[in-house]
Formats: structure tokens, C-alpha cells, sequence
């Protein structure tokens, strides 16, 4: 929920966080979690501990939020009890307030306002937040998410949920005449980065359609939007460009002498999503725009080879069209480039010195001292 004071609320129904005592660190979990950076506890997930799979590790966000706001309210229900915080200005008022909770329901709310003290403009547009909650539904199956934006005494709600996630996604973007049907792949691997590494589980989740009307490719890793791709998206480059490449080949499409296909000409006519998870990532940077895991580029480049190719032997029909369509893309791009070079020729060409001044004559004298 946006309110109008520009404060935030967000709710959800899980288990609720565990804010009670933590008798191992001798302190209360709210602490830990509001107002102690990288108390984090999301990393032994490969002995299945804490989360299957997480975008958060450090526990920084919860934090870092509670200090940058005006004020925070937290609404916990769990364990039929209902725990109340409330901060102000990074400091706790009033510590935990401890309630039975005689209803069914779990989960968590918290609303804060962040702080005009930290931050120079505190106006997060309504279109921000439909992006990133249109983002959220797309990777996360079947999961409801309500964004409501105050107006005056009315709340403006917009509901999102994709209930086959990516594949609705593509469907949506693809439209109903796209060249191909959409496919859906899926695979799971244990992959290590180096030799002295830990193993860790990556999941792999894919879906496509071609088209000669629309283009969209999208990454996501572990329920992120990854805005400059990474590494899923040198997967794709890598395996796309190979397949395709290798079924022009024996099928004997290309022209004689004609120059392989680039990604440039299969982007074209893509539309494609992939939302990959693991349980250890290395991001570019803090935005986590981007990932760099060497082998979730490895895993993803060798599992799309090998469902293109038998995607292509299933579906001659659909095979013939991707192909034709991307030499259609690649021969109109090599023509464009063709085109423009002369053009630039001919332009070029017509004003050189010699027609830019009048009466102006090129020296063809070979003796060295009747010219310069």
C-alpha cells in the first residue's frame, strides 16, 4: 500500500518473522533484525536450513530501512501471538509489545515513511512500484500480489497474478499470433564455480516464443529483475546463436558464401524469459542487476543447446519458420548496412575539396617543384 503521506505498508501472509528471544545469541531476534547490519540468516541453504532459494543474505534490508525512516511499524503474527515494534528514527520506542492472537492467520506488516532527513525526495511514483510488483508476480506462480494506492479517502487497487508465471508472461507479450507455440523448460543441477568451491543447487526455468511482430527478452535470478542480464544472458546469446547456426547448416538454408547469423538477427523475432535461482549468486554489484556465476552460464548455455535441438527435431513446422524468419532479419540487417555505407559513399564523395571551391583544379604536375 502507497498512502498519500507518502509512507509504505507492506503485508504478506507467510509465517511471520521471529522476533522472540534467541537464546543462542543471548538477545532478541528483533534486535538481530532491525537494528543490527549482516545479521542475516539465509546461508546454509545448501543444507537446506533456512530457504530453499533467497535474493537477500546479508540482512541489510530490514535494517538499513528502519534507520532511513521517518517512523516504522511492525505488525508480527505468529505462534498465536501478535508482536508489536514501533521505531522512530532508528530508535525503538516502547520495545516489543506481546498480545495473544486467538485468529488463524500469520504473517507480517509493516508500514514505515521514509525520512526526508536521509533521502532528498521521498515521491516514489505509482508506476515504480506497479513495475516492481508486475516483476514479482511474474516469477512467483500463482502468488497474488495487490498493490493499493491511496487517492484522497479511496484506495486504488491493482491486482496481479500469473498463474503459470513466465509462460503466461510470454503468452502475454507473444500475442495470439506469434510463429511458434510457446515453449517451457526446466531443469535442475548442481554446479561449483571453481575446483576448491563448494557444490551448490541452481534451478533453471525458461520459457520462449518467436515472432516477426514483438521482442522482448527479460532475466530474472532468484525472484530479481536482472536489468543488464549477466550471465543468463550470455547463456542465451551462446546457445541460441549456436543451435540456429547449426540447423541452417545442415539444412543447407545458408546461401553460398553467405556469413553466419548473430544474435543480433535472432533477437529479432525472441521473445523470451528466464528466471534462474541458486542457492549461492555473485552479483555485479550491490543493484544485483546483474549476475557473473561462471558455471549458472555453463549449467543454462549446455541445458538451452540441448532443448533447442530437440525442440527443432520435434517441430519441423515451427523449426522452418524460426529459421527462415532469422535469415530474414539477418539478409534485410546485411542489406540496411549495404544501403548505408553507399549512401554514405555517395555523400561523401560529393564534397571534397575539389567541388567545394569554384575553379578549383587538382595539380597533375609530376615535377615536385611546380606543387605542393
Amino acid at each position: 500500500t502507497r498512502y498519500e503521506d507518502q509512507s509504505v505498508e507492506v503485508e504478506d501472509f507467510g509465517r511471520g518473522i521471529p522476533v522472540d528471544y534467541n537464546t543462542k545469541e543471548q538477545r532478541f531476534n528483533w534486535e538481530l533484525l532491525f537494528c543490527e547490519l549482516y545479521a542475516g540468516g539465509k546461508y546454509n541453504n545448501d543444507a537446506d536450513e533456512s530457504y530453499e532459494y533467497s535474493l537477500g543474505l546479508n540482512g541489510l534490508g530490514l535494517c538499513s530501512t528502519q534507520y532511513a525512516s521517518e517512523y516504522m511499524d511492525v505488525d508480527i503474527r505468529r505462534d498465536g501471538v501478535q508482536y508489536l515494534l514501533h521505531f522512530e528514527k532508528g530508535e525503538n520506542v516502547g520495545g516489543l509489545k506481546k498480545e495473544s492472537y486467538t485468529k488463524k492467520d500469520t504473517g507480517t506488516r509493516i508500514r514505515w515513511k521514509p525520512d526526508l532527513e536521509v533521502f532528498t525526495d521521498i515521491h516514489v511514483p505509482v508506476e515504480y512500484f506497479l513495475d516492481i510488483i508486475k516483476r514479482q508476480a511474474i516469477v512467483n506462480d500463482g502468488v497474488t500480489f495487490i498493490f493499493r494506492n491511496q487517492v484522497g479517502n479511496q484506495f486504488e487497487t491493482t491486482e496481479f497474478c500469473y498463474q503459470n508465471g513466465i509462460v503466461d508472461h510470454v503468452k502475454e507479450i507473444a500475442g495470439a499470433d506469434a510463429l511458434t507455440s510457446v515453449q517451457f523448460w526446466q531443469t535442475e543441477r548442481k554446479v561449483r564455480d571453481r575446483d576448491d568451491k563448494d557444490e551448490y543447487r541452481t534451478k533453471i526455468n525458461v520459457a520462449c516464443a518467436f515472432s516477426n511482430r514483438t521482442k522482448a527478452i527479460e532475466y530474472y535470478h532468484n525472484s530479481s529483475f536482472l536489468e543488464y542480464g549477466g550471465s543468463p544472458e550470455r547463456a542465451v546469446k551462446q546457445a541460441f546463436v549456436s543451435q540456429i547456426d547449426s540447423y541452417l547448416k545442415q539444412n543447407g538454408k545458408y546461401l553460398k558464401g553467405e556469413g553466419k547469423i548473430s544474435f543480433v538477427d535472432v533477437e529479432d523475432c525472441l521473445v523470451l524469459v528466464s528466471s534462474s535461482f541458486s542457492t549461492q549468486t555473485s552479483y555485479e554489484n550491490q543493484t544485483k542487476k546483474a549476475i557473473t556465476n561462471k558455471f549458472i552460464y555453463e549449467a543454462m548455455t549446455d541445458f538451452l543447446k540441448h532443448q533447442l535441438e530437440v525442440y527443432f527435431i520435434e517441430n519441423p513446422d515451427e523449426a522452418a519458420r524460426v529459421a527462415e524468419q532469422v535469415l530474414v532479419n539477418k539478409r534485410s540487417r546485411e542489406n540496411a548496412e549495404k544501403t548505408r555505407l553507399n549512401l554514405k559513399k555517395k555523400l561523401s564523395g560529393t564534397i571534397d575539396v575539389a567541388n567545394r571551391v569554384q575553379n578549383f583544379v587538382d595539380c597533375r604536375s609530376k615535377d615536385l617543384s611546380k606543387r605542393e
